[in-house]
């Protein structure tokens, strides 16, 4: 055997383990492509009745918050009436009643003066007679 023939031989015999550690490396990407394929068809038949319970869950708040949009309408017309209400109330009793309290107020300061010039009169009086009485 000459050398080429030999060199023919390696190069056949690496050739050979070439392909036969190709077609493993291509058995076990087959099977983990399996694998995959069959792990994606469970996820897929399991996520069905997630979506729907989620759709079911989602249509329930729907369903609320379209009460708490009716319950908002109706809180907000309440505020609306309250603050008319509060405005009629201060139109036509606010006048009358600042009215009344100043003039109570008014009324109260001058007995209170009135009282306090009549008390210092009368104090007035009582010491110039001591006055007197003490010469």
């Amino acid at each position: 055997m000459s050398p080429g023939e030999i060199a023919a031989v390696v190069a056949a015999a690496a050739f050979v383990l070439l392909v036969l550690l190709l077609g493993f490396v291509l058995v076990k990407l087959g099977r983990t492509l399996d694998e995959a394929t069959i792990a994606i068809r469970k996820a897929h038949e399991n996520t069905d009745p997630i979506f729907r319970e989620a759709n079911n869950s989602l249509s329930h708040v729907n369903t609320q918050l379209e009460r708490v949009d009716g319950i908002t309408a109706n809180a907000q017309a309440v505020t609306g009436n309250v603050s008319a209400l509060s405005s009629v109330f201060t139109a036509t009793l606010g006048g009358p009643l600042v009215k009344t309290a100043a003039f109570s107020y008014g009324v109260s300061r001058a007995i209170k003066a009135r009282r306090a010039a009549k008390a210092a009169a009368d104090g007035r009086h009582t010491l110039r007679r001591r006055k007197r009485a003490a010469r």
